[in-house]
């Protein structure tokens, strides 16, 4: 890397951003990690009518704890003027130090509306959109920075030209995730291409893709040249990825391994915070009719795979566990695990969470035919966030 990565001013060290996941980095998750180690931990994607509209599911999501120093949120939006309405709310009302704006979102039901990857195909569009958000968080300091891909596929690259326009309109800082929006989270992610954006432009440009171990990371500083590091799916399961992210940018050659029994106690404290953010949520509609217990180790049942992935755990044990309903319940289950199973070194360096294969990108009627063409597609927006 060659420069210290900073966001308003502040030093980010480690030069770590925890990429914002649709039902996984809410409050509870980004406490966790956070409790590993430092960085900048981005909640889940708010679209601009939910956050303008004050849906209460969005207001929940853009909650953050106190001891959060940065409060980052991850905007999406397709409309100059509503993305510059939104900003202007977090501005005026003091919700967050930093917004990030997805350009990166591959799931169909974005693009085909012209959102996330698909819109730097519109560079006046893109330009406009950027630009709104800029101007307006510029009232109050907050730096914005931009999240992309490489493009639409590999005939209809975007991500050099969208780098220039968003350097230009006085981004913080570039993120590219090495794929296209038609590779999904399929092969490898090439990082070539991070470090073409990283030669192209003066700002800062962060990788991302394929951040399986803190490894991992220094390899793509040291590859490619950037000044930072998206971590997405290589975190899922294992918040301490972040306590190994900092040990390795500091030289350390410390990583942890943790045993089953130091999992189990992780994996219960990630339930506890998940009932305890849903219990203490005044916005949270449904409170009278849904137990927050019971809706807390729902949401954390998806997290269950992952915590024991490599681990020696049988299949009645591991589907108990994926539908417990209470804490007790949790806690007794996860007595029954062998506490001194080491940690499977099998699943280092391995992909976690998602993977496809590659697919057709699903795009506006007549999307590709003028790259000039800055009109926001009939019912572009998305009323509701978290992805």
């Amino acid at each position: 890397m060659t420069n210290q990565l900073s966001l308003a001013g502040k030093p980010v060290s480690p030069p770590v951003v925890l990429a914002p996941m649709a039902g996984i980095t809410n409050l509870p998750f980004r406490k966790l990690c956070r409790e590993q180690g430092a960085g900048i931990y981005v909640c889940e994607m708010i679209t601009t009518v939910a956050l303008t509209e004050r849906n209460p599911k969005t207001m929940r999501l853009i909650e953050f704890d106190p001891e959060e120093e940065t409060r980052s949120l991850q905007l999406y939006g397709v409309d100059p003027e509503g993305v510059r309405k939104a900003v202007r709310m977090v501005v005026e009302e003091d919700l967050a130090d930093h917004v990030d704006l997805n350009f990166g979102c591959p799931v169909p039901k974005v693009t085909r509306r012209g959102g996330g990857s698909a819109l730097p195909w519109k560079r006046r569009l893109f330009r406009e959109i950027v630009t709104a958000a800029v101007d307006t968080a510029a009232e109050r300091g907050i730096p914005v920075t931009v999240k992309m891909r490489k493009g639409i596929d590999d005939d209809h690259l975007t991500y050099r030209e969208a780098g220039l326009i968003a350097q230009d309109a006085g981004v913080a800082w570039v993120a590219l995730h090495g794929r296209t929006a038609a590779e999904r989270y399929s092969g490898t992610a090439d990082w070539d291409a991070i470090a073409d954006l990283k030669d192209l432009l003066d700002v800062p440009v962060l990788g991302n893709g394929d951040v399986w171990e803190a490894d991992d990371a220094v390899r793509m500083a040291a590859q490619t040249g950037c000044d930072g590091v998206v971590v997405g799916r290589g975190c899922l399961g294992r918040p301490w990825l972040f306590g190994d992210l900092e040990a390795a940018f500091s030289g350390r050659e410390t990583r942890l391994m943790p045993s089953l029994g130091e999992v189990a106690k992780v994996m219960l404290r990630h339930a506890q915070l998940l009932v305890e953010w849903i219990a203490g949520a005044e916005s949270y509609e449904a409170r009278r009719n849904i137990d927050a217990e019971e809706h807390g180790c729902r949401e954390f049942r998806k997290h269950v795979a992952w915590y024991l992935k490599g681990f020696p755990v049988g299949g009645e044990l591991r589907r108990e566990l994926a539908m417990v309903s209470t804490l007790n319940e949790l806690e007794d289950l996860l007595g029954k695990l062998d506490a001194d199973a080491p940690f499977p070194v099998s699943t280092i360096g391995r992909p976690r969470g998602r993977t496809n294969s590659p697919g057709k990108v699903s795009l506006p009627d007549g999307w590709l035919d003028d790259r000039d063409d800055r009109t926001v597609p009939v019912g572009a927006e998305i009323d509701s966030s978290g992805g």
